[in-house]
């Protein structure tokens, strides 16, 4: 009896202090409870990351003009106290979008993933969304609506660029106690997730506070001469000083999806396309950022190879990601970013998206 007394209590101390193995995500039925057999025409809710306006938003109008009303929401965060409007936006799939609650925003800190939080939870309140795809102000479309919907919906699965992150310059040793090494993951921040997934995102007390306190960027100090600025590289920081530089948004979603271990119901790719610079001839603090297609980087045969990408290799990993949807290999993406208003004027008045409104796009 005393033995069996024993051996009880070194298996509840071992479940308290184990974090792989102790239930920190407990269920939170809040949005899913009534929502589970949800029956009637599924939305895709589209999540758009604004800094204040949204300066694409005649092409959006023009891709949203073409869908069914009872297939789509919209949802946009912006700085606190904007509102959406006819003085602040022409379309009127924006007006009213704007989330009540709202954050200011700083890239690459941790209020990104509030941001997009405060979206998820706006856009699971309603029972109808069933997938929702992160954008950024820039994004573009590069279908048709239609097209867009059969292939996100044709998935079970989240769409979720996600990889081990074999760098030592992002996470933090002072992490391990409550995020495994092995459980850390990198990847692209725009998602699409589905419902189950979104509520993982939004529900989470666990993983967030804890990249809250660790996963921090590095500042570089701007007022440093600039032969000191191209000495303090990166590597050096990392090795020599033991500094991490973390950028929040890129491992968020992509770590609570592995610690859930829920890795096997995702697709381990964006659908969003982004060109990075990698000109080794760059100040490495430009590197950080995607290339912006501006109007003459606009050009029908640009768009064209981005929609003939059929796979997508991965260098850290060794693999190589074949897309398809419902087994059948298509093209990758279904966004693109970053693209500046006249790229995007020229992407309607091409018809290069596969849609097009001659008074819309000469009104913009």
């Amino acid at each position: 009896m005393f033995t069996n007394f024993l051996l009880l209590l070194c298996l509840l101390v071992y479940l308290q202090f184990n974090p792989q193995h102790h239930n920190r995500f407990p269920h939170d039925p809040s949005f899913s409870s009534s929502y589970e057999n949800f029956q009637g025409t599924p939305k895709i809710a589209f999540l758009f990351l604004a800094r204040h306006r949204l300066p694409l938003d005649f092409l959006w109008d023009n891709f949203f003009r073409n869908a069914d009303a009872d297939k789509f929401s919209v949802h946009v965060h912006s700085e606190p106290g904007f509102v959406l409007n006819e003085t602040t936006t022409d379309s009127e799939f924006f007006h009213g979008r704007q989330l009540n609650k709202s954050v200011q925003v700083v890239w690459g800190e941790p209020t990104m993933i509030e941001a997009e939080k405060l979206l998820l939870e706006a856009a699971l309140h309603d029972p109808a969304n069933q997938r929702f795809v992160l954008l950024s102000d820039s994004c573009v479309p590069l279908y048709d609506f239609s097209y867009t919907y059969s292939y996100i919906m044709s998935s079970p699965k989240s769409f979720v660029d996600s990889f081990v992150d074999e760098s030592t310059g992002r996470y933090d040793p002072d992490m391990s106690a409550t995020i495994p090494r092995s459980k850390w993951r990198k990847g692209s921040q725009w998602v699409t997730l589905v419902r189950k997934h979104a509520e993982l995102v939004v529900n989470d007390n666990f993983v967030y506070p804890i990249f809250k306190k660790y996963c921090k960027r590095w500042k570089a100090q701007r007022n440093l001469p600039k032969k000191i600025l191209q000495i303090l590289e990166l590597n050096f920081l990392f090795q020599k000083r033991k500094l991490t530089n973390c950028i929040p948004d890129e491992h968020y979603v992509q770590t609570l999806l592995t610690m859930n271990e829920v890795e096997y119901e995702v697709e381990r790719r964006t659908l969003t396309y982004t060109l990075w610079d990698s000109s080794p001839a760059k100040d490495w603090r430009q590197m950080w950022h995607p290339v912006t297609f501006n109007q003459p980087d606009a050009a029908p045969h640009k768009i064209k190879e981005i929609k003939g990408i059929n796979h997508v290799h991965y260098e850290s990993g060794h693999r190589t990601e074949w897309c398809r949807v419902a087994n059948v290999y298509s093209s990758c993406f279904l966004f693109a970013r970053k693209f500046s208003q006249g790229a995007a004027l020229r992407l309607l008045n091409d018809g290069a998206l596969g849609f097009h409104d001659p008074e819309a796009a000469l009104s913009a």
